[in-house]
């Protein structure tokens, strides 16, 4: 069944649109919510003062402090107060009017409610209403004998300010506030592409998986019907190529046949050497079927517990009187086909007994895989043949009866096993000699 839902961009312009309606609104609720900084003032006695060497103490208000400076300060302040100012502090000082210079910037003294915050502090420490004094920011420069200016400033300060406080933590309960929205839709929108992502890592393990549901954005969508068709077209074109296979290994027989017939008017050493070569070729296209028909036949995926598997492969072999043993390990569970890996791990100690005289096992995890290893005491293999022993009839041995070794498509079904469960196998020769055959399945 389908379930539409909005196109991914739609889902993330709603999502951002969201935010920002939420940013616009914290922002409005602040504004309205929190009072205005009070900037710090100062009475033109304390600026005097200051500058007459006073260390003052303020409780609310940062410190001042004079500096020397080779420059005016900039820029300079204008407005209806100033002159006033500036002549109270050259008679407090005395010096001449055009000797002081006040700078600074207009601040927010345009804000009403902040107008009426500072008459209010103004009010609190005995100001009178004739009293004149200066608003952050602002510098008072008094000119020299020798050209320069001692300068009073406020003493810089680290760290954020009371309203910078509140402020802050406004905006950290508001992210706070918008976290669990935010992981909703984050959930909301990666949750289809985590699932697609792990239906083509299941297809990979196990070809017949079921189909990915179409669901999510409609961009996903579209491509989990992609996936799903291109699935579909890669599991006939297997059934078509191994049927293709097994068609035509099952009709040689009826040729063979016939040669059969015709070789018995044949004498009888030239009978026999024929017959072998039938034989052989009889068994080839035996083993032939046997292959095509276990790689089109998948088993039901089961929860199985390979320790208890090797280990009761490596009892049944020893009770033949093959030299089979396991080392002891974890138990290790895996999702899969329990006779297609009994098979895998019965060539592997099958042919670590015929080839190397014992086979000796361990299972173990690593790395998010389960592992099997098989050691044997055999000569090995050239590092040229790792990868050919694994094709289909091939083998190191020229000889194709059953003492030597088989048909040689036991190792090929091994990786066949093996990959179509999401792992590989690999030939591994020994530093002190011999075969170890590793098993990687993912778990």
């Amino acid at each position: 069944m389908t379930r539409r839902s909005a196109p991914l961009i739609v889902q993330l312009l709603t999502l951002t649109g969201l935010t920002l309606v939420a940013a616009w609104a914290m922002s409005t609720l602040l504004l309205f919510a929190l009072p205005p900084p009070a900037p710090d003032f100062y009475r033109v006695s304390e600026i005097a003062r200051t500058y007459q060497g006073a260390d003052l103490t303020f409780t609310e208000r940062k410190p001042l402090t004079v500096v020397t400076t080779r420059r005016a300060p900039s820029p300079v302040l204008e407005g209806r107060t100033i002159p006033d100012i500036r002549a109270k502090i050259a008679d407090d000082l005395g010096v001449p009017v055009a000797d002081v210079v006040v700078a600074g910037e207009r601040g927010p003294l345009s804000d009403r409610r902040v107008g009426r915050i500072i008459r209010d502090r103004a009010a609190r420490v005995g100001m009178t209403g004739e009293e004149h004094f200066l608003v952050l920011p602002f510098k008072v420069g008094v000119r020299q004998a020798d050209g320069t200016w001692r300068v009073v400033q406020t003493k810089p300060t680290f760290g954020l300010s009371d309203w910078q406080q509140r402020l802050a933590l406004w905006f950290a309960l508001s992210a706070l506030l918008m976290s669990p929205i935010a992981w909703l839709f984050a959930r909301r929108l990666t949750k289809p592409i985590k699932e697609f992502a792990e239906a083509a890592e299941r297809l990979g393990r196990d070809p017949n998986a079921p189909a990915l549901a179409l669901k999510g954005p409609a961009e996903i969508g579209m491509a989990s019907r992609a996936f799903n068709d291109m699935q579909e077209r890669l599991k006939r074109y297997v059934e078509d190529r191994t049927a293709m296979v097994g068609a035509i290994a099952h009709d040689l027989r009826t040729p063979l046949t016939r040669l059969r017939f015709r070789i018995e008017a044949l004498p009888e050493d030239q009978r026999a050497k024929y017959s072998a070569d039938l034989d052989q070729m009889e068994e080839m296209i035996t083993a032939t079927l046997a292959f095509v028909r276990d790689a089109t036949k998948t088993g039901e995926r089961t929860p199985l517990e390979l320790s208890s598997l090797v280990e009761s492969l490596c009892d049944e072999m020893a009770e033949t009187g093959a030299r089979t043993e396991v080392e002891p390990g974890d138990k290790v569970v895996l999702e899969g086909d329990p006779m297609a890996l009994r098979r895998l791990i019965a060539n592997l100690l099958e042919n670590a007994v015929k080839f190397g005289g014992r086979a000796r096992a361990r299972v173990f995890a690593q790395a998010g895989h389960a592992v099997v290893e098989i050691d044997d005491d055999g000569p090995g293999i050239p590092a040229a043949d790792a990868e050919k022993v694994f094709e289909p009839f091939y083998r190191r041995e020229p000889s194709r009866s059953r003492q030597t070794g088989g048909i040689g498509l036991g190792l090929a079904v091994v990786r066949t096993i093996a990959r179509g469960h999401g792992g590989d196998v690999s030939l591994i020769n020994r530093a002190g000699g011999g075969l170890t055959a590793r098993v990687q399945l993912p778990l």
